[in-house]
């Protein structure tokens, strides 16, 4: 656990190597603000008092009690995020506050959606779930808990190796719950498995999940943490597991090193991305990743496979979004597949390729009118990602604003907040969006409009007049309404 100090700045708690490497590894990290205990009590309180008469505030909970944002704007908590999103990252509109009342019996592994819709699930990190417990959360009370490692796996994998007495806290025994004091935060991958465990307990149990996302890519060779190592400092257990090939990438992508060199027999783990196994496809495509143009061959076979294995080619997809360059031409090859999820994956390791990719925009702007939302989901982040051209890319965002898909919606508005002051003329369309009926749609074009405000006094004009007219009242209640 990471605990602050008051007297020390924002460098003193970015991640080091160990806490880097650990995040990679297990998906997870806990944190701890330094907070009276009162302030935890009072928020505790009060939150008590609201669900039991005003209900759950959901999306609302932070003007409802906006002490809150104190627990975020912690040196601990910032510098974690930092660390993790780089200095850029914003929070997410969504936010809710999850009881755990006596008695409760927890819930299911899962991974959180994307309200409703699905996309391609990304490796590297790029979005952050926050669970701040405002009372001691020790494992009886039902804390969140976490399968470790799981961020990269679709299926409910089993985890790491467990201790004993840790594996016998969940049934499944893959999993544990993630204890902590009174005013810990628990920062997790968002498509890490993680369930609320049982409380067994008299006693209510309360945790705010909020969100946070990266802006901007690693920036080229720079690093946000407190990097002295070349390599992620893996045991000598962990570097033969299976799962090592995508630690190291993770650990290189986060310090913006696009090179990516791995060694190993072509053929032997063409056999093995079509293995049964999800852990052995994945270790499989991100080692064929390193290999250049054998292993892209091999990769390439593997996301234009035309049968009902479809983790084959997302396996595959996973594989040349880290492969460079040299994917290039098998990935544009792919956006005229008559398969959707060929070219929904391929138009996704495009955008996760980043900058390197911006010679094929061209044709993935000629993508806005797909008549497979898959595809425009995954188009509407990879623009942003890519993050080239505005002149191609500003305008197809902007015809995705308007895209019947509401994820699709959502998506081309952070885009557009990606491309900051490029983005101007995309000012009256974010605009409209104000107004969109679905309620992440809104959201992301108030953080587009805030990421121009600098730009454009027009932006930063209809942000003010748009937040007088939601904004609420945190001490306005139905016993005080004046």
């Amino acid at each position: 656990m990471v605990k602050e100090s008051k007297q020390m700045g924002l460098d003193a708690f970015l991640f080091d190597d160990a806490a880097m490497r650990n995040f990679i590894v297990n998906g997870y990290c806990v944190l701890k603000v330094d907070l009276p205990a009162s302030f935890h009590e009072q928020v505790f309180e009060k939150t008590k008092k609201i669900l039991a008469e005003e209900g759950n505030p959901g999306n609302n909970i932070l003007p409802r009690i906006p002490e809150v944002q104190e627990v975020f704007d912690a040196p601990a908590v910032k510098g974690a995020l930092t660390s993790i999103l780089g200095p850029s990252y914003v929070m997410h509109v969504h936010r809710f506050a999850h009881p755990n009342g006596p008695g409760g019996n927890g819930g299911g592994w899962h991974k959180d959606s994307y309200w409703g819709y699905s996309k391609v699930r990304d490796h590297h990190p790029r979005w952050i779930m926050a669970m701040y417990y405002p009372q001691d959360a020790p494992p009886e009370i039902g804390p969140t808990g976490a399968i470790p490692g799981s961020q990269y796996y679709e299926s409910r994998v089993a985890s790491l190796p467990l201790s004993a007495d840790v594996a016998a806290l969940d049934p499944d025994g893959i999993g544990f719950p993630v204890a902590g004091e009174a005013g810990s935060v628990i920062l997790i991958h968002f498509d890490l498995w993680h369930r609320a465990f049982p409380n067994h307990t008299d006693r209510e149990r309360y945790m705010f999940k909020f969100q946070f996302t990266r802006l901007d890519e690693p920036m080229p060779n720079r690093a946000h943490w407190k990097r002295e190592s070349a390599e992620i400092p893996l045991s000598a257990e962990q570097a033969e597991n299976p799962r090592s090939p995508l630690w190291r990438q993770m650990w290189h992508w986060l310090a913006g090193e696009t090179a990516w060199e791995t060694e190993g027999d072509a053929e032997a783990l063409k056999t093995a991305l079509w293995d049964s196994s999800e852990e052995t496809r994945l270790s499989a495509a991100y080692t064929l990743g390193g290999l250049g143009a054998a292993g892209v061959a091999v990769l390439r076979e593997g996301l234009l496979y035309d049968g009902e294995r479809d983790e084959v080619r997302r396996a595959a997809c996973y594989g040349l979004s880290v492969a460079g360059v040299a994917a290039l031409p098998t990935l544009t090859e792919a956006l005229s597949s008559e398969s959707e999820r060929t070219r929904g994956y391929s138009v996704y390791a495009l955008g996760d390729l980043g900058a390197r990719a911006a010679e094929t925009l061209p044709a993935l702007t000629a993508l806005t009118d797909d008549p497979s939302a898959f595809v425009r989901r995954q188009l509407a982040d990879a623009l942003g990602q890519i993050k080239s051209q505005p002149d191609l890319s500003v305008p197809a965002l902007t015809c995705l604003l308007k895209d019947p898909d509401g994820q699709t919606r959502f998506n081309a508005a952070y885009g557009l907040a990606k491309f900051r002051e490029k983005a101007v003329a995309a000012v009256p369309a974010l605009t409209e969006a104000l107004a969109d009926e679905n309620r992440y749609v809104r959201g992301h074009a108030t953080i587009a409009l805030e990421q121009l405000g600098s730009a454009s006094p027009e932006a930063l004009k209809t942000l003010i007049h748009h937040f007088h007219t939601t904004r609420w009242c945190p001490i306005t209640t139905r016993e005080s309404t004046f």
